[in-house]
């Protein structure tokens, strides 16, 4: 139902904010960081676990840290 959806937004929230932070503290919007995210995720499919290719392009666990930076929470 509805919390089901809601969780898996928050996960693709923080997901998307983590990913955008890797990016920005690797000189930002490249076109290296776009051939990376392409080769660890998107040409992938669903050949692999979705966190696994999101471990691939991050190099690391997904931190929430960024997630709560965007919403205000971190300082």
């Amino acid at each position: 139902g509805y919390a089901a959806g809601y969780y898996a937004y928050l996960w693709s929230e923080a997901l998307a904010a983590d990913g955008f932070a890797a990016c920005m503290a690797d000189g930002g919007m490249t076109r290296q960081n776009g051939q990376r995210f392409r080769d660890a995720v998107l040409s992938r499919g669903l050949t692999q676990e979705p966190m696994e290719q999101f471990r691939a392009f991050r190099g690391q666990a997904l931190d929430t840290q960024a997630v709560l930076k965007r919403r205000g929470l971190l300082s």
